[in-house]
């Protein structure tokens, strides 16, 4: 129903910038929360940051808060990460998730994400 598809990721020294796009097709309008997730080598998967459709309501993992910023643009149907001063323990892989279930908030658990994207490679060097 829907599918999704990032980009932007890459190789960059710490203390650089990146910006992660996702780009949404499908039933976009079913949309609810969507919102990135990382998994690093030898990590279990993390929430970093979500956006609700409905309120624009954002919330980030405290790791990243003041580092990065979640927005999307409705017009093109895309969601963005913009990251900045980027540390090495920010290197993983990182995909973007959709819940198209109204819950009045975006959920923190992984397993209400149905749709996801392939995954980008950031990789932050010291």
């Amino acid at each position: 129903q829907v599918q999704l598809v990032e980009s932007g990721g890459g190789s960059v020294q710490a203390g650089g910038s990146l910006r992660l796009s996702c780009a949404a097709f499908g039933y976009t309008d079913r949309i609810y929360c969507i919102g990135w997730f990382r998994q690093a080598p030898g990590k279990e998967r993390e929430g970093v940051a979500r956006i609700s459709t409905d309120s624009g309501s954002t919330d980030y993992v405290d790791s990243v808060k003041g580092r990065f910023t979640i927005s999307r643009d409705n017009a093109k149907n895309t969601l963005y990460l913009q990251m900045n001063s980027l540390k090495p323990e920010d290197t993983a892989i990182y995909y973007c998730a959709a819940d198209l279930r109204w819950r009045g908030f975006c959920s923190t658990d992984q397993r209400n994400y149905n749709y996801w994207g392939q995954g980008t490679q950031v990789t932050v060097s010291s």
